[in-house]
């Protein structure tokens, strides 16, 4: 796939979603953070349903240290993993009270040093809480990425690497939203809605879904 066609991708994603964002509900950075972490092998709508309850509760890194680790899975019991979520969570609260006065670091290093804060967390908070055009590579954009061959690549990393080289600047903030939501749905995973996709033409997917009759 050459920039050309690249760009237009992201041309067309931007023209029918001009502000995507995450579907994770969060109002600051440590929502943000949280919820996140909360959400790996879970659906977000899962983790927004144990949010609406726990944020109002506790919010900060200090309120949900007060909950405590049996207190804050009361709330979170519902998402896949929670127990060991609940003690990633306490753990990385912990660290943001003891080294940055209860706010979320800025920086990569920093935010992949926290309990249960991997590459791709770190990512989503720099991008979608700090503004930073980072790229965070999920099994959507995996899959988008390697199907329509915008980035093929045989790991997440591979991938990431290849779309930061590659995705024009001017769509770079907002990328891995397009791709994320194209993914979840359109370029679904068992079958792809080809016949509704706007990209269809520039895709190099050789088994597109044909249109119903």
């Amino acid at each position: 796939m050459n920039a050309t066609k690249r760009a237009e991708i992201f041309r067309r994603l931007r023209e029918i979603n001009p502000n995507p964002t995450t579907e994770l509900e969060y109002t600051t950075p440590f929502e943000l953070l949280v919820a996140v972490t909360l959400s790996a092998q879970a659906t977000d709508i899962g983790v927004n349903k144990a949010t609406r309850k726990l944020f109002p509760v506790a919010n900060t890194p200090q309120a949900i240290l007060a909950l405590g680790e049996d207190g804050l899975k009361r709330y979170i019991s519902t998402i896949g993993l929670y127990n060991a979520k609940a003690k990633n969570v306490m753990a990385a609260c912990r660290i943001l009270v003891d080294r940055y006065d209860g706010e979320v670091p800025t920086t990569r290093e920093a935010l992949e040093a926290l309990p249960g804060v991997g590459r791709k967390t770190a990512n989503v908070v720099l991008n979608t809480a700090f503004g930073q055009p980072t790229i965070a590579v999920d099994t959507h954009i995996f899959r988008v990425s390697n199907r329509t061959g915008l980035a093929p690549g045989k790991t997440v990393r591979a991938v990431e690497d290849k779309l930061e080289k590659t995705i024009p600047a001017e769509f770079k903030q907002d990328a891995h939203h397009w791709l994320i939501l194209h993914g979840r749905y359109v370029c679904k995973a068992r079958k792809p809605d080809c016949p509704s996709c706007v990209i269809r033409d520039l895709c190099q997917y050789r088994q597109k879904t044909p249109a119903a009759d």
